[in-house]
């Protein structure tokens, strides 16, 4: 009889939330030993166990320190079942990396992990991997593809450079991750050749080889302007006049969402920005810290970004966004 598999992810839960690292390989691995293939442990336990985790952390159920080490056990977790089960590499060889400054390296692991167990000879880089060094470890291994993670969004300028720069030496480019987007859009509007919207999708696109967008890059030599390139060149000066301004130290939040209005620019789509700012509200409820500062703080933020007109409008949206989610809160509050 196969184990219940929704019951085990709810027992992995438990124990990577007290960060129980023993007793969350005994679990994964019991599981392969009882049967269950090391593809769906991987897939159906571990990856939605991790999954809660975020959600948790999101609603300050858990703080940062224990999605920290449930997050730590689940990489063990992983390595694990890498170790426990090791076929013979039966197709081509795939380089597996997280984009330059993006520290999420999980799912793109778990991905690795998957391909690997489908028969491709992989190298797992690890998380944020300079474009550079990646490109001269595509001439020293000479792989067939690279399949290239994000998780933020703020991270697709340095993606879209990394898949040029592997487009340029002759390797196609599997973009996944959810920083291109649920839908892919931004893997297509940066010139990935192919998007998987998870693992095991990965896998088969990578089995059915990589046919290319059909508009793989239209478009791509429109990204980022005159305002996107003042913003990044000029970001720390901009957010110290708004904490100036705004007379209170604010760095870290602000930083955010400057990021993320960089990210914006660079796509041409507002709503990367206005869903982030959605996003934090939310969380700062949960935290009972009132939202009408993220509304305050954006406001500021456009009053001092006197010469971008593309970036002031954005922030307009995002006033607008925030002052919606305040609204909101406050409807529910009095009911």
């Amino acid at each position: 009889m196969m184990p219940d598999l929704e019951a085990a992810t709810g027992r992995y839960l438990e124990l990577i939330g007290r960060a129980d690292e023993y007793g969350a390989v005994d679990l994964v691995v019991g599981l392969i030993d009882g049967g269950v293939p090391a593809e769906d442990v991987l897939l159906r336990v571990i990856a939605p166990g991790q999954r809660q985790v975020g959600e948790l952390w999101a609603s300050n159920e858990w703080s940062v320190a224990r999605e920290h080490g449930a997050t730590a056990v689940s990489e063990r977790a992983v390595a694990a079942v890498s170790g426990h089960v090791r076929p013979a590499p039966t197709r081509g060889r795939v380089a597996v990396a997280c984009a330059d400054g993006e520290y999420h390296a999980l799912p793109t692991r778990i991905m690795a992990e998957v391909l690997r167990l489908r028969g491709w000879d992989v190298d797992f880089l690890g998380a944020s991997v300079p474009g550079p060094h990646l490109i001269t470890h595509l001439h020293q291994t000479g792989p067939d593809v690279v399949a290239l993670g994000c998780m933020l969004p703020t991270r697709l300028p340095l993606a879209h450079a990394t898949i040029a720069a592997c487009q340029a030496v002759g390797i196609p480019v599997l973009a996944g991750g959810a920083g291109f987007g649920a839908d892919g859009r931004y893997a297509r509007l940066l010139g990935a050749d192919a998007w998987a919207p998870t693992a095991d999708a990965a896998a088969d696109r990578l089995a059915a080889g990589l046919p290319s967008f059909p508009t793989a890059n239209n478009g791509a030599a429109q990204l980022g302007d005159e305002e996107y390139a003042y913003l990044t060149r000029h970001r720390a000066e901009l957010l110290s006049r708004v904490m100036d301004t705004l007379g209170e130290h604010i760095g870290e939040d602000l930083g955010h969402l400057a990021d993320f209005l960089i990210a914006a620019i660079y796509v041409h789509d507002a709503s990367l920005f206005t869903d982030f700012v959605t996003w934090t509200c939310r969380m700062l409820v949960a935290r009972d810290v009132p939202a009408e500062s993220v509304a305050l703080r954006l406001g500021v933020f456009r009053d001092v970004l006197t010469d971008c007109p593309r970036a002031r409008a954005l922030l307009t949206e995002g006033v607008t966004a925030a002052q919606m989610c305040c609204a909101v809160r406050r409807t529910e509050t009095s009911v």
